[in-house]
């Protein structure tokens, strides 16, 4: 319980220190909010009119407060572009960010670590060759120039899945799930390579134990030893490498949602930069910010799970 309380506790402080960046860079970014939404050719007097109504005129300190207020209320600001606020555009795209990472996340766990234990379990043979060839590809294959090739496969060429788009999860799921297909794959694609290699090495290592010697001198199937001890002993690099990679997945989305053309998170963030809408861009920045926070806390919560015998001095 104490260890849980201590996460707790780093949690709610690196959530603190992550909402004062986030806002201290974005205030000292060169450009006025005022000066982007009413253009340079506006008149000073309602230039300054609407920096009051921004709260712009306040002091740097007295805004941070009022943001930070605003925030235990879900209000991130209004969109300088969209003019509306950003709370609602997050949730407006985050289904479909969601749905592509969670989707990304499945291939690359259903993937790389029955790969990488069918790789250990079998060293030095031809199928570990193999899963160490591929997934040196996976590593060196850019995830935006598989997506082109996937797009040219099995869209233009073949004419089995959509080619970019996104139909709501609420009007038709399969068809949600068949457009978020290829950009999965192609986002998974890298982080397939590297936790197929993480369970790997986490594997032999495992393998190479004296609790893997005893079962196998005592009659033990190799193949329960294999896949239930060894495997079950790997899982914290594992999910370890795997959590960072979800976190990262969300930043990750935005060059495929803009090869797939999906109206996500990554591609209202981009636009939201090309515009300089600064409040949009620190509101999607804070919210992955916490979503990277959040996803480390579970995997703390998560080792425990795991192996109980994981404690914190």
């Amino acid at each position: 319980m104490q260890y849980l309380w201590r996460r707790i506790a780093a949690l709610l402080v690196t959530l603190i220190i992550a909402c004062t960046i986030t806002f201290v860079v974005f205030n000292i970014i060169p450009g006025d909010p005022a000066l982007l939404m009413l253009g340079i050719e506006a008149d000073p007097d309602v230039l300054e009119s609407l920096r009051r109504e921004l709260g712009l005129d306040l002091p740097l300190h007295v805004q941070y407060f009022q943001w930070l207020r605003g925030l235990f209320t879900g209000n991130l600001g209004i969109s300088l572009r969209l003019e509306r606020p950003v709370t609602d555009l997050i949730k407006e795209r985050l289904p479909v960010t969601a749905g592509l990472a969670v989707l990304s996340m499945v291939l690359t766990l259903v993937i790389s670590i029955p790969a990488g234990a069918y790789a250990a379990a079998h060293r030095g043979r031809l199928a570990d060759y193999l899963t160490v060839f591929v997934s040196q590809l996976g590593l060196a294959v850019p995830h935006f120039w598989l997506g082109i090739l996937l797009l040219l496969l099995f869209s233009v060429r073949w004419q089995l899945l959509p080619p970019g788009g996104f139909v709501p999860w609420s009007t038709n799921p399969w068809q949600a799930f068949l457009s978020l297909l290829l950009p999965a794959l192609a986002l998974a694609s890298h982080r397939i390579a590297i936790v197929t290699r993480i369970t790997r090495a986490a594997m032999l290592d495992a393998l190479g134990k004296d609790y893997i010697r005893t079962g196998l001198s005592k009659g033990l199937p190799k193949q329960v030893l294999i896949y239930k001890h060894a495997l079950k002993n790997s899982l914290i690099p594992i999910v370890t490498v795997a959590s960072m990679h979800f976190a990262g997945l969300l930043a990750g989305s935005i060059v495929a949602e803009e090869v797939f053309a999906l109206p996500g998170l990554g591609r209202l963030l981009l636009q939201a930069i090309g515009y300089r809408d600064l409040p949009l861009v620190q509101g999607i920045a804070l919210f992955i910010a916490m979503v990277v926070v959040l996803t480390n806390f579970a995997t703390d919560i998560l080792y425990l799970v795991l192996d109980p015998r994981v404690r914190y001095e």
